[in-house]
């Protein structure tokens, strides 16, 4: 096995920390040792980024913007190693792998460009001869903290834009699922980025507790769970830091009588069971209106009973593996716990063949007379189940919808465009689809989840994530 490597200086080296075992979540093989970094190795990649932050954020922006040119050019060149990679270490299908990649793509694409977001306004005659303007300016050293669901397209939501921002950048990866982020960093260093511009740490709580109490740290960027999220902002926030911690999900779809079934059951499967359930977009309630229930289960279960589940390497599978036995077990448990606060187990995906593998499989698990007081309604399961909430109308949806701790995204399927606007204008998520069931926006925009889902003011990407990355300094001038 090899040993996953950390960035200091601009230079992989290997760790003198403790070592994790990194298992292919299809096989159970083990395929990589992850080191802990020790407290004296995240020191040094502050200091490293610290040490580079006054001459890269001197740069014209123009060509720290070249240099995120030239990994997308590289990124491009080696898709398909990077693909192979997140199916390796995540257990993604190679569909997935590659849509992430291409959302991970924009990601560079828009930091690219992120030039014109760097301006600032200027106003004449403020005052009698005197005039105003403001200018932003980058933070200083900021900090990345990524999920395992998306190893290669997360972190490009943090480092590029920080980046071409001119701050300098800690990443600080899942211990889990290191290993594309590892690569990435090789990358970008071979197009060019001046030595400790990146930097990258593998560990665990300890590590992060050092990245959010360590005062040369500005900002920190964190996705996850929402109680970790919490904890990243009240720590990090409390220690004087600028912070955007997106966290959980529990994402409704609303399915309406007029909605064409075949295409909102086929499109409610690929949000659900896609990535394993394990993306913070996935739909895990659907709530179906009036007559639509009956039909749309038909048509779920249906289309569950022909998903091929398995080895996310080997064409024509559907749907992978869940990330490890850890997981699996969780998502075990709350079948259990689904069916002991009386809910009907329309389908039960721990019956599928995949799951006696040695791999860490769940098949596609649908329950319906899901209340929405039901554990299985409320709480993140990050996994293959879906929920069927019954509703008698469009106003009791948007309340099982708005009752949620959580306000991370929604969707509405129907041929109603007054439906459709009414939906959108009063549901209480921060993002909304309408006949689309990953309402993930480009990167043109920000990602934005509402209440329990983030921990901040400014979102990432978009106009957001230049704010987030850079402060105003305003200038009056007589002269």
């Amino acid at each position: 096995m090899k040993s996953c490597p950390i960035f200091i200086d601009g230079k992989a080296r290997l760790s003198r920390g403790e070592v994790l075992i990194q298992h292919n979540p299809a096989t159970g093989e083990p395929v990589a040792e992850i080191p802990l970094c020790t407290s004296d190795e995240v020191s040094a990649a502050i200091a490293s980024a610290q040490a580079a932050f006054p001459a890269w954020s001197a740069t014209p922006v123009l060509n720290r913007c070249r240099v995120l040119f030239h990994l997308h050019t590289l990124m491009e060149k080696h898709a398909d190693d990077l693909m192979l990679l997140i199916v390796e270490e995540n257990g993604k299908t190679r569909e997935e792998a590659r849509g992430s990649f291409q959302r991970g793509l924009e990601c560079v694409e828009f930091a690219s460009g992120v030039s014109s977001l760097m301006m600032g306004e200027t106003v004449e005659h403020v005052g009698t001869d005197v005039d105003g303007w403001s200018t932003r300016h980058a933070l200083g050293v900021c900090v990345g903290i990524t999920p395992f669901n998306f190893p290669l397209m997360v972190p490009l939501w943090m480092f590029p834009v920080a980046i071409a921002c001119g701050n300098t950048f800690v990443l600080k990866p899942s211990e889990r699922v290191p290993r594309s982020s590892v690569r990435l960093l090789e990358l970008i260093y071979e197009a060019g980025l001046p030595a400790g511009v990146m930097n990258l740490v593998h560990g665990t709580k300890q590590v992060v507790d050092q990245l959010l109490t360590d005062p040369r740290v500005k900002a920190v960027s964190f996705v996850g769970s929402s109680p970790v999220a919490k904890y990243i902002y009240t720590t990090a926030a409390a220690n004087g830091k600028r912070v955007q911690a997106l966290g959980g999900a529990k994402n409704h779809s609303v399915v309406m009588p007029d909605a064409d079934m075949k295409h909102s059951a086929n499109t409610i499967m690929s949000s659900s069971f896609g990535c394993a359930g394990e993306r913070c977009v996935a739909t895990s309630v659907v709530v179906a209106v009036g007559d639509a229930a009956d039909p749309l289960l038909s048509a779920l279960k249906k289309a569950a009973d022909e998903m091929k589940v398995g080895d996310g390497s080997e064409h024509g599978t559907v749907m992978g593996p869940i990330i490890n036995s850890e997981a699996k077990k969780r998502i075990l448990n709350y079948i259990d716990v689904g069916q002991q606060e009386g809910a009907k187990l329309a389908r039960d995906g721990r019956n599928d063949t995949c799951c006696d593998s040695e791999g860490y499989f769940v098949g596609p698990t649908i329950f319906d007379n899901v209340k929405p007081s039901m554990r299985i309604a409320r709480e993140e399961i990050f996994g293959p189940v879906l929920s069927l909430v019954r509703a008698k109308d469009l106003g009791e949806a948007i309340d099982i919808v708005n009752g949620s701790e959580y306000g991370n995204a929604s969707s509405i399927f129907t041929k109603s465009g007054s439906t459709a606007r009414e939906f959108s204008a009063k549901v209480q998520t921060g993002m909304v689809g309408i006949n689309v069931g990953v309402p993930a926006p480009v990167a043109i925009f920000p990602f934005a989840g509402w209440k329990g889902s983030f921990f901040g003011d400014l979102h990432a990407l978009g106009k957001d994530g230049v704010k987030f990355y850079t402060e105003t300094r305003v200038v009056t001038c007589r002269w």
